[in-house]
């Protein structure tokens, strides 16, 4: 008797973590991606290796300072695309030889609520960050994890290369 999942073959695609043998450990994603590149040109079942990542941290990194010119240029930039969106559907509903105009206009309207909305929101948050950055979550350590079945093979193929 087998022990069935009620969920039947989607319970395989919930998230888990994968069990193994740990056959190599890096401190940087690439190294392990070579690794398992390795894996792969000695002809090793590849399906049956995992990636992991351990001890997370959260980096910002600061790309430059805030200023009312810089939000009203990021502001102009988004509602110009919006307005450029909204001026293509335009296009489809308005039979017009006027419809070019009709996308400019869309364009600049959605130019000029981009700059308001991004100064006022700006001025309100000013004194919470004054500065951009992006975020990124990196491992501290990365572990190729392979099945028990190919333990063997995997390890020689790893020492060999």
């Amino acid at each position: 008797m087998t022990n069935q999942s009620p969920l039947g073959a989607r319970a395989r695609l919930l998230p888990s973590i994968p069990k193994g043998d740990v056959v190599a450990s890096f401190d940087t994603y690439p190294e392990a991606q070579q690794a398992v590149d390795k894996l792969a040109h000695a002809s090793l079942d590849i399906s049956k290796v995992s990636i992991v990542g351990s001890d997370l941290k959260t980096v910002e990194r600061v790309t430059g300072r805030l200023s009312y010119g810089r939000v009203a240029a990021a502001g102009a930039a988004s509602g110009a695309w919006f307005g450029l969106f909204l001026g293509l559907i335009l296009t489809f509903f308005v039979v017009s030889p006027n419809v070019l105009l009709y996308s400019l206009a869309a364009i600049g309207i959605g130019a000029g609520f981009g700059i308001l909305f991004g100064v006022v929101s700006y001025a309100v948050t000013r004194r919470t960050q004054d500065y951009t950055s992006t975020h990124q979550v990196l491992a501290s350590k990365y572990e190729v994890i392979v099945d028990p079945t190919v333990t063997l093979a995997a390890q020689t193929a790893l020492a060999n290369s």
